[in-house]
């Protein structure tokens, strides 16, 4: 079976570039906010205070070295980790917007680079040969890289986290983890968070993952929907737009709109923007988008998927009573939807 038969897509940002729920555990500390307060996912503190440090894991069992930016909150307390995977042709300095704020809200966030499916696909090579090699990275080879990525990277911050000296000393809760990633990224998402393959003979899960966050989902070309995704066992977020299509890999909005019907119910989330390109869920608008920027896009999806995180790797019971009730309708515009199950 042929693993990359267009079930992933091509980050939009790069390409114009280059171009031109789990079992909850004891509640944890709540993100920024007074007690008492109402829970408000865009609410950071003063000054909302974080740093980065560029780290490289080694995998020596694979021979390679898998490049991470990791983004610190204030507190030196142990704290949940989200990993982040790009899209075709990206890197870890993609999404900075989610880094940021992720982190600004109590989390150490970690973006994943993943060599051959980054952004040394298209980089020094003439214009017109990228989109062929844009094609060719998008391959089961490159796939199989980046799902084994993961499990190497969380091995890797479980010695950083033990090992004294270390910028990560004791700085990660590592029983609170959440995946999330966006197209290409999206796709590997879904793999180590309960999607399976070749009719569910197939699995990539990792089981230290509580929760996962797909930015521009996509159901399998090859299989049944919901066979590749009754195996989902923890708490999903899907986030596409109206006009979320990519030039690679064939995607349409119908095979972005059966990922969420094919999900077992429990702790189920899918938001849709009006409007919203592939590129919306990257940091900024590029030639080859057709719509005008939409602001509130990114006040939503940073909303959204903070409350996720704070109820399913916080156990937060505020934000889940945000997210299950009236929150996400406060930060919505006319057009937008939002189902859950």
């Amino acid at each position: 079976m042929n693993l990359a038969s267009g079930i992933w897509n091509l980050e939009a940002s790069v390409l114009c570039a280059a171009l031109a729920v789990a079992t909850p555990a004891a509640p944890a500390a709540r993100g920024p906010g007074q007690a008492g307060e109402p829970y408000s996912p865009l609410k950071v503190q003063a000054p909302a205070s974080t740093s980065t440090v560029d780290l490289a894991v080694r995998d020596d069992a694979r021979a390679r070295a898998i490049p991470v930016l990791v983004y610190l909150p204030a507190s030196r307390e142990a704290a949940p980790v989200v990993l982040f995977s790009h899209g075709l042709g990206g890197s870890r300095e993609g999404n900075a917007f989610m880094g940021r704020h992720w982190a600004a809200r109590g989390y150490v966030v970690v973006f994943l680079q993943h060599p051959g499916s980054d952004t040394s696909v298209w980089q020094d090579v003439p214009p017109l040969k990228r989109m062929a090699e844009m094609q060719r990275a998008a391959s089961a080879a490159n796939y199989l890289l980046r799902v084994k990525d993961v499990p190497a990277v969380l091995d890797e911050l479980g010695r950083w986290n033990g090992a004294d000296g270390h910028p990560l000393y004791r700085r990660l809760d590592l029983t609170r983890i959440g995946m999330s990633g966006h197209s290409f990224g999206a796709v590997t998402t879904q793999a180590v968070s309960g999607q399976s393959a070749a009719r569910g003979l197939i699995s990539y899960t990792d089981e230290r993952i509580r929760a996962a966050i797909a930015f521009s989902p996509s159901s399998p070309r090859a299989g049944d929907p919901q066979q590749a995704f009754s195996t989902v066992r923890i708490p999903w977020l899907l986030i596409t737009g109206t006009k979320d299509e990519s030039p690679i890999g064939g995607q349409t909005l119908e095979s972005r709109f059966e990922v969420f019907p094919a999900l077992p119910p429990g702790n189920k989330y899918e938001l849709v923007l009006e409007g919203a390109e592939h590129s919306a869920f990257t940091d900024r608008a590029l030639p080859g988008d057709t719509e005008a920027r939409n602001p509130n896009h990114h006040r939503v999806i940073l909303a959204l998927s903070t409350a996720f995180w704070d109820a399913y790797l916080r156990s937060d019971a505020a934000a889940r009573a945000w997210l299950d009730g009236a929150g996400p309708a406060s930060v919505l515009e006319r057009g937008d939807r939002w189902q859950q199950k």
